[in-house]
């Protein structure tokens, strides 16, 4: 290991979650891991942003762990795009792992999906992806992505996905052509046709930055892939 990396800071983590033993659980766990730092508990979004607006107020955490379903009856959408707004990443933790709100939960904004079931080292592994601007995928995320038949989602051929890939990565169209395999003429057909069905679908992508997003909010996986 680099100088450099020994130095790292820990990453900032906090906890949003009206379960007092999974917090206390979280708590007891994470101070055993110096990798993350856990910065902030709060059993709703309100208290945590409440939290950080007094004269004593720390920076927004690198990444909050957002309970899904609060008893507080809040709209997980919108505790997510409240959280994201902060500039915190989010990474939704949950004994639900129902495919609607899965789905609903990333294209919302969330950055990964985990069921509370899973071992401390995965939970570790998905903090440090999110952080690094990455999706944290898992099983039940994989699974709700691969079974989402909504008509807001487009069905794109393996063709239109590679391009969409390249494409949105940062590549140029000749370049995504090169890597493709196809003409710079047969690559920006299709993308006009990756861009046609997300504008039939109701989601307009015309940008490069649009369709990097659309990418991470349907879970096909980083572009470039």
């Amino acid at each position: 290991m680099t100088e450099t990396a020994e130095k790292a800071e820990p990453i900032g983590v906090a906890v949003v979650d009206d379960d007092r033993m999974l917090l206390e659980g979280l708590r007891s766990w994470l101070a055993g891991t110096p990798r993350l730092s856990l910065v902030a508990t709060a059993a709703t979004v309100g208290d945590l942003l409440a939290a950080r607006s007094g004269p004593d107020a720390r920076p927004p955490a690198d990444v909050v762990l957002l309970d899904l379903l609060l008893k507080d009856g809040s709209d997980p959408a919108d505790n997510i795009r409240r959280l994201r707004e902060t500039g915190s990443r989010v990474l939704i933790i949950s004994t639900v792992a129902d495919r609607p709100r899965v789905i609903a939960a990333v294209r919302a904004g969330a950055d990964g999906y985990l069921t509370k079931d899973n071992e401390l080292e995965t939970l570790v592994e998905a903090v440090e992806t999110v952080a690094a601007g990455g999706t944290a995928h898992s099983p039940e995320l994989a699974f709700a992505w691969a079974h989402d038949t909504g008509p807001d989602r487009p069905r794109l051929s393996p063709k239109e996905l590679e391009v969409l890939r390249g494409y949105a990565s940062g590549l140029t169209l000749k370049a995504t052509a090169r890597r493709v395999g196809v003409s710079p003429h047969t690559a920006k057909y299709y993308l006009d046709r990756v861009k046609d069905k997300y504008r039939r679908a109701g989601r307009p992508a015309y940008t490069k930055t649009d369709l990097a997003s659309r990418l991470r909010e349907d879970g096909i996986g980083p572009a470039g892939d």
